[in-house]
């Protein structure tokens, strides 16, 4: 499988929680094992008591991307570190599915599922798919989406490490919120410029009006 695939686990984990808007949808042994997508196998081992063991490797995760957004690198790899050591992967070379056109298998490294629990195994496989993508591409590639208040964690991949938003629909959505604001303020600019010169055309005229004709 590739790296990608892995970093993605802690990204879903994360957006499972909405913290500004007060959203959470892994309420549920059925929540949990959407999160494993295609990873039946593994999904099936999920029980109840998963639901509060994966909102805390969760709130952990999000703490790293959380770091990471704040320019703090040292602590976002300290985090993923504790993750790395208590959740240990067990790498194994596969081929299974994966065939040249000669119907030799293309040997890959693929990480096991965990034999104790749901929480371990996706815990586990998450954190090592966030340290391959840290150290491939470097901390400043983990974010949260700036599109208040959305907050959704994402991985910059692009070439220009210039993503800010989880999607395209929050990118337009802070893009049409920055014009109108921009459209504000410019129409609050020319309305204090109206106004200042209607003040001084005013004051222009009184004192005309005091003084009285010229020469008298």
């Amino acid at each position: 499988m590739e790296l990608a695939y892995y970093s993605d686990y802690a990204v879903r984990l994360v957006n499972s929680e909405e913290p500004v808007r007060g959203k959470d949808s892994l309420t549920s042994v059925e929540a949990v094992r959407d999160l494993f997508g295609v990873n039946q196998s593994a999904a099936r081992r999920a029980t109840d008591a998963d639901v509060t063991r994966f909102r805390s490797v969760r709130a952990r995760l999000r703490a790293v991307f959380q770091s990471a957004d704040e320019g703090d690198e040292t602590r976002a790899v300290d985090l993923l570190n504790a993750l790395l050591l208590e959740f240990p992967v067990s790498p194994q070379i596969s081929g299974h599915d994966h065939r040249d056109d000669d119907g030799r298998p293309l040997w890959h490294m693929h990480l096991a599922d965990h034999p104790s629990n749901a929480t371990a195994g996706y815990a586990a496989i998450a954190a090592m798919g966030l340290a391959f993508h840290l150290t491939e591409y470097g901390v400043d590639r983990l974010g949260l989406c700036e599109a208040a208040p959305c907050r959704n964690a994402y991985l910059d991949t692009s070439t220009n490490r210039s993503r800010r938003y989880c999607s395209d629909r929050c990118a337009t959505r802070a893009n049409v919120a920055a014009y109108r604001a921009r459209k504000r303020l410019e129409a609050d600019r020319s309305g204090k410029t109206s106004l200042a010169a209607d003040s001084a055309q005013r004051s222009t005229a009184s004192g005309e009006r005091r003084s009285g004709p010229s020469g008298r």
